[in-house]
């Protein structure tokens, strides 16, 4: 049955706006200037009638774009760049090609993809709302979200999976225990606005509950967080370690962070892994260029890359796919022996 949705036009939309069907082509399309206010009343009137432009238009056409887009935070990150090499080679297989995309996590951004007609999305972001993916998914478009939180409700036409992201930060924790480390230190990621890891966040809320688990309790004194540059992290880490605050094992969120620790460490006098033990997370190939090498936990990349494509082809295929959950490894070298 058709719904209010479907029935929104491009002429409902310029009458709301009050500009003509051809200044709603423009903005829809991204394809011509348009002045500011009334691109602003274009996008407010697209919003409030839950115009999807793009649904119609495949509909009508019967087409496919054969285009897939994978939205990440950082896309000069190498773990990022990795997993869309490895699924450029299974989508181009399938009959798609993919292209990577940072996410500007603004609702005109949402309007922007739902626009290009994508057949499907795949989502790597810690910063992505979950409403925007209910905006995609509502607009018809499969997307299979990587869970970077631990709460993400159930959507229709969209799929998760679990890079392993929970269950390596609690490996990642278990394995300095098991090297006798007993006051472990987390540190977080660096951000140029001061922002913290929330507490749903796979990483951090692993560390947290695999230390409550074991027994430690989890506060100031064994997180570092909220640093705006690297600069700033190492003076925090360096006043840290020449306080005498006990820290016998650092767990960095990814490797720079457990590298960045690693030489603040050694600058203070602390040896690696006598004195401290330090632990990473991605196997990014700095871990393997540092010295002493790095111990991190390591993605199956091409094992995601390969599930990511065919649950989007399942779902171009009217299947819903199940949830799909993928474990780490753990790469022990010399930062842990």
């Amino acid at each position: 049955m058709e719904t209010s949705r479907e029935r929104v036009t491009r002429a409902d939309v310029a009458k709301a706006a009050g500009v003509s069907e051809t200044i709603v082509s423009y903005v829809v399309n991204n394809n011509r200037y348009v002045a500011k206010e009334k691109r602003q009343r274009v996008e407010e009137a697209i919003r409030a009638l839950n115009y999807r432009p793009n649904n119609m238009a495949r509909a009508l056409k019967g087409k496919k774009s054969n285009q897939i887009l994978f939205i990440a935070d950082h896309i000069t990150n190498e773990y990022f760049s990795s997993i869309v090499s490895a699924m450029d080679q299974y989508a181009y297989e399938a009959g798609y090609l993919i292209s990577l995309c940072a996410n500007r996590n603004t609702p005109e951004f949402v309007s922007q993809v739902i626009s290009r007609q994508y057949d499907g999305i795949i989502v790597s972001s810690a910063s992505f709302p979950e409403e925007y993916v209910s905006q995609l998914s509502q607009a018809g478009i499969p997307v299979v979200v990587f869970r970077r939180r631990l709460h993400l409700k159930p959507m229709e036409h969209a799929a998760l999976m679990e890079t392993g992201l929970y269950t390596g930060a609690r490996k990642a924790v278990r394995h300095l225990m098991e090297k006798g480390c007993r006051n472990i230190v987390y540190v977080d990621r660096i951000s140029a606005r001061g922002h913290v890891s929330p507490a749903d966040d796979m990483r951090f809320s692993g560390f947290v509950d695999e230390m409550k688990e074991s027994g430690f309790s989890v506060g100031p004194d064994n997180i570092v967080c909220g640093c705006r540059s690297q600069e700033e992290l190492e003076e925090e880490l360096r006043e840290r370690f020449r306080k005498g605050k006990a820290a016998d094992g650092i767990f960095g969120r990814n490797d720079t962070l457990a590298c960045i620790a690693m030489t603040t460490a050694q600058q203070v006098g602390l040896r690696v892994p006598e004195d401290i033990r330090i632990i990473g997370f991605d196997d990014s190939s700095i871990s393997r260029l540092c010295s002493p090498k790095l111990s991190t936990l390591g993605f199956q990349q091409r094992e995601i890359a390969k599930t990511a494509i065919d649950m989007l082809s399942q779902m171009m295929n009217g299947q819903q796919p199940e949830n799909v959950d993928f474990d780490t490894v753990l790469i022990e070298r010399e930062s842990t022996l």
